[in-house]
């Protein structure tokens, strides 16, 4: 895909948002968003409509283009961009390459908030750590290191959806990095990771958190499964 394709691509789906754009949903959205984002108000069902058929396996460009593309639309003001782009480099999972790590970091890095990096920690790099298991011990470290908390969320979430397959050492390592933290972000996510693992393992995570001075909001939302069940019981 030539250079003046990669423009088309980004150029037709610019068309089809601007067709689409809310300007009461946009300022509800932005205002959601704490007005970090500017908005064209499409809802997700209506924008996954939209996608579609720039998703359709025989539309979509080469593998080696992707990137490229992903940039284009990350740079782009409106938020919606930036969905499409994270779910496009969804669709090229099976063609995951080393260096790949380095787009989603950077993903990660611009234009910075949950709703993105979320997406992008627990499904492209949850899956690329699992293709490229050798890799995730020096970027956990380096993320961690950081000092940036949406890297260091990464770190922590990547491991999400991984039930028994979770290694519980690069999880400690993590969490126990990052004990006392004041940041929302980040105690939100170390008791989300242990809520999601409390479903494959309640037993090691309620002894886990019981060891561990947790943040009262961690501890919260890691135990919130366990004590309904113990409750019911």
């Amino acid at each position: 895909m030539a250079s003046q394709e990669i423009k088309a691509f980004v150029a037709y789906l610019e068309i089809e948002f601007k067709n689409n754009a809310n300007p009461n949903i946009a300022s509800e959205q932005k205002s959601y968003m704490k007005n970090q984002f500017e908005f064209y108000g499409i809802k997700a069902p209506e924008r996954r409509k939209i996608q579609k058929p720039f998703f359709a396996n025989e539309y979509l460009p080469p593998k080696e283009n992707s990137a490229k593309i992903i940039k284009l639309l990350w740079d782009k003001p409106q938020r919606e961009y930036q969905y499409f782009a994270q779910e496009f480099a969804f669709k090229y999972l099976k063609e995951l390459e080393n260096k790949d790590i380095e787009l989603f970091e950077f993903l990660v890095l611009h234009k910075s908030w949950w709703d993105t990096v979320d997406f992008i920690a627990v499904n492209l790099i949850g899956y690329y750590f699992k293709k490229f298991p050798e890799q995730r011990t020096t970027y956990v470290r380096k993320w961690i290191e950081s000092e940036n908390i949406w890297l260091q969320r990464s770190a922590l979430l990547f491991q999400l959806k991984y039930k028994e397959k979770l290694d519980t050492e690069i999880l400690k390592f993590t969490i126990e990095s990052l004990l006392g933290s004041k940041e929302f972000f980040i105690n939100k996510a170390i008791g989300w990771i242990l809520r999601e693992y409390g479903k494959t393992n309640p037993q090691w995570v309620q002894e886990y958190v019981n060891e561990l001075p947790l943040a009262n909001l961690s501890k919260r939302e890691a135990l919130k499964i366990l004590n309904k069940r113990s409750s019911h019981n």
